[in-house]
C-alpha cells in the first residue's frame, strides 16, 4: 500500500486520494501533510500530522498476527457498531459525528475488516505488535490545525501520531525521494486552483464528493539540515 502523497507523485489518482481531498476548497492551505523522522541505531522514529492516522494503523495491522491491546477512537458520521467484531467501550455523539471509544482486545482481521467496510471513518488508534510502537492521539482531527507550534516559531510540528519501526517499506513510501536521512522534516503546501464538477449533479452533498481538485502540491523537505522543494501538479 501507498500513502496518499506517494500517490500523488507517483501519479496515481485513486478514490482514496480523492477522499483525502475533498475537504479542501479553493485556496492555498499550508503545513499539510507533516512529517518528522529521526534515523536511530536499528529503527527509525517517524512522527506526523493526523493524514496519516489511517495509512499507518493499515499499515500496521497488516503486519500484525494474534490478538492486539488497541486503545483509541473510531470517528465517523456513520454508525459501525453492527460491523464491529469487538468490545465498544463508549459511543461519543456530537453534531452528527460518531465516536466510538475503544479499548479492547481484537485480531488485524477483524480491524481490518471494517477499515476496508468503512474507509472514510478516522481510526485514531495506538497499539504495539512485534516490530511497531503506533501512538496516535485519541481525538478528531482538525482540518485548521495542523498540529501545535513549535518552541522557535518554526510552524506547526508533527505531533498527532507516531511510529517506532525498522520496516523499511513504510518509511521508503513517505520517504520517496529521500534514500537516506539522519534527520528528515517535510511538509506540504496544498493550493486548490479549480474545482471541476461532473454534470448531472444536484445536490450539494454530492457535488462534494464528487468533485474533482486541480492544483499544485509543493513539498517542502529539510533533509539532515539541507532544503528541498519539489512540486506536482494533480487531479483528482
Amino acid at each position: 500500500m501507498k500513502s496518499v502523497i506517494n500517490k500523488v507523485f507517483s501519479d496515481e489518482m485513486d478514490e482514496e486520494v480523492h477522499t483525502d481531498f475533498v475537504k479542501y476548497s479553493r485556496g492555498v492551505f499550508e503545513n499539510r501533510y507533516l512529517i518528522e523522522g529521526k534515523k536511530q541505531k536499528d529503527k527509525w522514529s517517524i512522527k506526523t500530522s493526523c493524514e496519516f492516522a489511517n495509512f499507518f494503523v493499515r499499515a500496521v495491522l497488516e503486519n500484525a498476527s494474534g490478538e492486539l491491546n488497541i486503545k483509541g477512537i473510531i470517528v465517523s458520521t456513520s454508525d459501525l457498531r453492527s460491523d464491529c467484531e469487538f468490545e465498544i467501550d463508549n459511543v461519543k455523539r456530537y453534531m452528527g459525528i460518531k465516536q466510538l471509544v475503544l479499548n479492547c482486545s481484537t485480531t488485524p482481521e477483524k480491524m481490518l475488516s471494517l477499515m476496508d467496510k468503512h474507509p472514510r471513518a478516522f481510526y485514531a488508534l495506538s497499539f504495539s505488535s512485534g516490530d511497531y510502537n503506533l501512538k496516535i492521539k485519541a481525538k478528531p482531527p482538525k482540518s485548521g490545525k495542523p498540529g501545535n507550534k513549535t518552541k522557535k516559531g518554526e510552524g506547526p510540528k508533527a505531533d498527532f501520531c507516531s511510529l517506532k519501526t525498522s520496516n523499511k517499506e513504510i518509511i521508503e513510501d513517505l520517504f520517496f525521494d529521500v534514500p537516506e536521512f539522519k534527520e528528515i522534516k517535510i511538509n506540504h503546501t496544498i493550493e486548490i486552483k479549480d474545482i471541476e464538477i461532473p454534470s448531472g449533479i444536484t445536490t450539494p452533498e454530492e457535488m462534494r464528493k464528487k468533485a474533482k481538485r486541480k492544483g499544485i502540491i509543493k513539498r517542502k523537505s529539510i533533509i539532515d539540515g539541507k532544503e528541498e522543494i519539489t512540486e506536482k501538479e494533480f487531479v483528482g
